[in-house]
């Protein structure tokens, strides 16, 4: 565990309480209050492996993504039936993975959601470059998939070989592109790869804007523990000035910026599913946070399985947050928009931001990591890069723990952070 996450836990929830996740969780979960909730659904099947994904996946059976898909419909009309009525969500992402590999049953997932949950903001998926087919394009938008996400990396060969990727062609994405419209292209893309420059990348945003994206997002290479990757981390100083040149370059552009690592062309164009106030996850490795509580599913397809036949919910593990530890939770992500709203912390927690974090909104206003304006805290240059710093700890403190046990172990005992 980093020194530097445990005092900044201990801190900012005014305890040495560690989080504790335990496997004990609610039969019911209780959403009906919830606000501003998103969902998501994980399916977890690919064609290939990549050595540097972190995500709960294995290589795709026809026969098992069935049997997982009949599960995942149960999960959905068991949560479902837990709320009277329809609830309004924000949004639905799908994500894995390459969902898109169950693209015969993507519709048949969505009308099962919709007997429960009426969506305002849209049906994102993500996709693989492979997915790219005309046929599959249309099916997705006739099911009611209304933005998308393709898993690009980058479109230099040497950086897809790095990657153990497939060349990308951008005239043939831009072709594809121009006959099925979505409300939302967006591009994903990894930067601080070993020897990667700003050009590199410039080059990237330019061919992703110019081929049919009107959205981007630009997320850092980070060494989890348990993948197979053997590529090196970029040095702290390199990394920062490609994520300050990255920043300016999109800003020069009249880029918009909606996140830590998303830049778009258009107002109307978003996709993100980090900055929910609460969401309801389904599939396995899927999470679920409420008012008070987090939960994760179990990571393993078979378990999944045989917990949903028997009619129960697939959770391995629970959290229930102290005030303060839901607290650092709701900002961590919400920070992740690069904004923090004092009304709407007050609004979600019924007391005030400064009240509660006076110390450290005037530190960090010291240090030029936030400017405020009124009561919306924004994040500089410096301050993001910082928070991607800090998030990379946090990332190999946590995260990297946390799915590094469960890839071994169905449904472990506890986790302590």
């Amino acid at each position: 565990m980093s020194i530097i996450t445990t005092a900044t836990r201990m801190w900012l929830t005014k305890s040495v309480k560690p989080f504790t996740f335990t496997n004990t969780y609610d039969e019911k979960l209780k959403y009906d209050n919830e606000q501003n909730m998103g969902l998501y659904v994980h399916i977890p099947f690919c064609k290939q492996i990549c050595d540097f994904c972190p995500y709960c996946k294995e290589l795709y059976n026809a026969e098992k993504c069935d049997e997982y898909i009949d599960s995942l419909i149960r999960e959905i009309h068991l949560v479902g039936n837990m709320h009277k009525g329809k609830k309004q969500v924000t949004s639905l992402y799908f994500g894995g993975g390459s969902p898109a590999l169950a693209v015969d049953r993507i519709q048949e997932i969505i009308c099962a959601i919709e007997l429960y949950f009426d969506i305002t903001e849209g049906i994102c998926i993500e996709l693989h470059p492979s997915d790219l087919e005309l046929s599959k394009l249309e099916r997705l938008k006739s099911s009611g998939i209304t933005k998308i996400s393709i898993g690009i990396q980058s479109f230099n060969k040497k950086f897809q070989f790095l990657l153990g990727r497939c060349a990308v062609n951008a005239e043939s994405i831009s072709k594809i592109l121009n006959e099925v419209k979505f409300e939302t292209v967006s591009m994903d893309f990894i930067f601080a790869l070993p020897n990667q420059t700003f050009e590199d990348l410039k080059e990237d945003i330019n061919t992703a804007f110019t081929c049919g994206a009107n959205h981007i997002a630009i997320y850092p290479f980070i060494d989890f523990t348990f993948t197979k990757s053997k590529i090196k981390t970029m040095a702290k100083k390199q990394k920062r000035k490609l994520l300050d040149l990255i920043t300016e370059y999109c800003y020069s552009k009249e880029y918009r910026r909606d996140s830590i690592w998303t830049f778009s062309n258009n107002e109307t164009a978003k996709y993100s599913s980090m900055t929910r106030d609460n969401f309801l996850g389904f599939g396995c490795s899927a999470t679920t946070l409420l008012n008070d509580t987090f939960k994760i599913n179990t990571f393993s397809v078979e378990e999944y399985i045989k917990r949903i036949t028997k009619h129960t919910l697939p959770t391995a593990l629970t959290i229930k947050f102290t005030l303060r530890q839901r607290m650092i939770y709701y900002l961590f992500w919400t920070a992740y928009s690069t904004k923090i709203d004092s009304f709407e912390f007050e609004k979600f927690f019924d007391t005030s931001l400064k009240k509660m974090y006076g110390l450290e909104l005037f530190l960090a206003k010291l240090f030029g990591f936030i400017t405020e304006k009124e009561g919306v805290y924004s994040m500089t240059l410096k301050g993001a890069f910082y928070y991607h710093y800090y998030e990379n700890f946090y990332t190999l403190s946590y995260i990297d723990k946390m799915w590094g046990v469960m890839r071994k172990n169905a449904f472990p005992h506890n986790i302590r952070f």
